[in-house]
């Protein structure tokens, strides 16, 4: 273990499984106190990997759909190590691979986007506001390369994790002169959601690792979660309303 994230207390949400999971271990890995925040009890079970490797870590259950159920998580995590530093906004929709088109698009799809990526995010920063202000804390969300160059597969999706930048921009520009950064994280890794993805589109694997120079896509835990620890310590402290792009080479004209 490292101990980048000594003495800082970080929550994780949608850290069940995938990148999410990845972030949780390596910010673990780095000495920080991770709350595990998701709605399933695979939580309790990245926890016991935490623990499992020397780590310090609790599972929350939390819909951040619901701004009482991530205050309680803030509550939480202030309650068992004093404090709290980051807040990494990982959770998706757990529909976020369904293929749709937007001209018939079912709105109960968009409602599912919008309320765990956008609405997710807002709520996280409220009700983390004032616990990250006395940290001079950080606020981290996840985009992806669909909110980049857009997909015409998943433009739903596309569009949350568009605006999520835009989000990220203003308020990482709201929060500077309180000595906070927000930044943003677009990773290539294998997740959940890629692989229903490449099982609807076998070829989909290794075209994309045609795309990226390193020839190959990430792994959540080695690859993302210590890019994503490192937004979160001291170290990126003069860092914010950027777009860190994880990724082996995929995207580098941001």
């Amino acid at each position: 273990m490292s101990d980048g994230l000594t003495g800082r207390s970080v929550i994780v949400t949608g850290a069940g499984a995938g990148v999410g999971r990845g972030v949780a271990l390596a910010c673990a890995n780095a000495s920080a106190h991770v709350t595990v925040a998701t709605r399933h009890q695979n939580g309790r079970d990245v926890v016991q990997e935490i623990e499992a490797r020397g780590g310090r870590g609790a599972w929350v259950e939390c819909d951040v759909t619901d701004p009482q159920a991530v205050r309680n998580a803030v509550d939480d995590t202030i309650a068992r190590t004093g404090s709290l530093h980051a807040v990494v906004h990982n959770a998706t929709s757990n529909r976020s691979s369904e293929p749709h088109r937007l001209e018939t698009v079912d709105p109960d799809l968009w409602e599912q986007h919008a309320a765990v990526s956008l609405r997710g995010a807002y709520h996280c920063a409220r009700e983390a506001f004032d616990a990250l202000r006395e940290t001079n804390g950080t606020l981290v969300l996840m985009t992806s390369p669909a909110g980049i160059e857009g997909s015409p597969g998943l433009p739903l999706y596309a569009t949350v994790k568009g605006a999520l930048r835009g989000f990220t921009k203003s308020l990482a520009r709201e929060w500077a002169p309180l000595g906070m950064t927000v930044n943003i994280v677009s990773p290539l890794a294998m997740s959940p959601a890629m692989v229903n993805a490449i099982e609807q589109d076998p070829a989909m694997e290794e075209r994309l690792a045609r795309k990226v120079p390193m020839g190959r896509i990430g792994d959540p835990v080695d690859d993302v979660g210590p890019a994503v620890a490192f937004l979160c310590g001291p170290d990126a402290h003069y860092v914010t309303g950027q777009t860190l792009a994880v990724d082996g080479g995929h995207f580098m004209n941001l």
